[in-house]
């Protein structure tokens, strides 16, 4: 069997929040004709950012997550805010969350973070050559730690279960799959 797209019958925005709104989509299916609703989350763009400092350690952070009720070890990230590109987002949510600048802002990929239910990408970039140039500026919904860790302890970290954002792991895939600096 050939997959072929669904016909859109009716969307609607059910409801609008900062960071994203909840839309209905009612759908027929082209193989049976039956429609259905599918709900779909939209969101501004995010991106991820693996900072490296000079001496090849991670900047990492660990954050409360209310979707988990626990602590996270993470990279830094956020959303767009309006008119940034990606890269611009990605220099403003290093240096606001940890208070280090890059020397150069590298993309390493994007992804569709869930496309089952959303409907936008996250872009990972490599900031290389990071020097700490200030304090946080943190939201006030923010409380975040700032860490380094030698890259070559990352796999580890991953492999122990100590990193388990989805998007964080995908971040390090596309570091260790399209990165590869000399030495």
């Amino acid at each position: 069997m050939t997959v072929k797209p669904w016909k859109l019958i009716t969307t609607q925005v059910d409801q609008s929040y900062r960071i994203f709104s909840i839309r209905t989509n009612r759908a027929q299916s082209p193989r049976n004709k039956q429609e259905y609703e599918f709900y779909v989350l939209e969101s501004v763009d995010w991106v991820n950012i693996i900072p490296v400092t000079p001496q090849n350690e991670v900047v990492l952070i660990r954050q409360f997550r209310h979707g988990i009720q626990d602590i996270t070890l993470e990279i830094p990230g956020g959303i767009l805010d309006d008119h940034d590109t990606p890269e611009e987002a990605a220099a403003r949510e290093l240096r606001e969350e940890t208070g280090y600048q890059e020397s150069a802002m590298i993309l390493l990929g994007r992804v569709h973070p869930n496309p089952a239910i959303h409907n936008n990408y996250c872009y990972t970039y490599l900031a290389k050559d990071v020097t700490l140039v200030g304090g946080q500026d943190l939201d006030d919904k923010e409380d975040i730690e700032v860490l380094l860790k030698p890259m070559d302890e990352i796999p580890g970290l991953i492999r122990d279960g100590k990193i388990t954002h989805s998007l964080v792991l995908t971040a390090f895939y596309h570091y260790y799959m399209n990165y590869r600096p000399a030495g």
